[in-house]
């Protein structure tokens, strides 16, 4: 299947908070909703054109969207990023567009924002997919990762241009030569418009302890090479949940979407149909 190289045509919606938030979708059938991951230049298209075109070809209707502060959604600097913020703002939007229940999939900060949103509103998640899902660790462990160490420290200190944008990326992944001039091209397009309050202001609580609560059934990823991320925390979903599974990929980074894409668009297309979710 062909990968798209350029942002499809979205659409704008405006929360009652105050918010214009960007989305693009494809597809029609069970909503699946991609959240994708923070960074310098993130976005929904940015995390995940290797992936929605094939969901939506096996039957589900992709809706991938723009967390505020990133990609072409309102990137406000009179806020704190606070997970609250991003689950309030995503359920707006999933509102307005009338989603109704869905499939939750989330990589590192969206892994995050879908297992909140899962706690929060069970009643509307069919299924969680998560990739090296943020919120089960304490802020100081993150920290300690490499990964974090550099994205907070040139970000926040506004050093991005090109070259470290590279050097941010190359982090992300196992193999190097996925991050390509058109990559860094396109994340640099978006992060020259995000305010330093996107990462300086980021709070995400450790939600270990919830996660017995979770009611629908997880699928998960994690690279054993993941710099960002600690990939142990695949275990406490599998410790607490009732109904979770978890796939570890050696030679891999952070990004198991983009290393590992079609391996990953096919165990997630078998899980949702085993789960029901057409």
């Amino acid at each position: 299947m062909t990968t798209q190289t350029t942002v499809p045509n979205g659409f704008f919606t405006d929360t009652p908070g105050g918010l214009r938030l960007h989305h693009f979708e494809v597809g029609t059938g069970t909503p699946v909703v991609f959240i994708h991951g923070s960074g310098p230049g993130a976005s929904g298209f940015s995390n995940f054109k290797h992936n929605y075109p094939h969901f939506a070809a096996a039957g589900y209707r992709t809706i991938v969207v723009d967390l505020p502060g990133y990609g072409q959604s309102s990137k406000p600097t009179d806020v704190a990023y606070t997970l609250d913020f991003f689950v309030g703002a995503l359920r707006a939007q999933l509102e307005v567009l009338r989603v109704g229940r869905a499939v939750l999939l989330g990589n590192s900060l969206g892994g995050a924002i879908a297992l909140k949103y899962a706690l929060d509103y069970p009643d509307d998640v069919e299924s969680l997919i998560m990739m090296a899902p943020g919120g089960v660790e304490d802020r100081e462990t993150y920290f300690r990762m490499e990964g974090i160490q550099r994205m907070v420290s040139l970000f926040t200190s506004r050093q991005m241009n090109r070259d470290t944008m590279r050097e941010l990326l190359q982090l992300l992944v196992f193999d190097n030569s996925l991050v390509s001039d058109a990559l860094v091209e396109e994340r640099m397009r978006v992060c020259e418009q995000q305010p330093a309050e996107v990462l300086s202001t980021m709070s995400v609580p450790n939600l270990t302890d919830a996660l017995p609560e979770l009611r629908c059934p997880v699928l998960g990823f994690w690279g054993t090479e993941d710099r960002f991320n600690p990939v142990g925390g695949a275990l406490k979903f599998l410790d607490r949940c009732k109904n979770a599974r978890f796939v570890l990929l050696n030679r891999c980074g952070h990004w198991v979407m983009v290393e590992h894409r079609d391996y990953f668009n096919q165990e997630c297309v078998n899980f949702l149909a085993a789960a029901g979710n057409r």
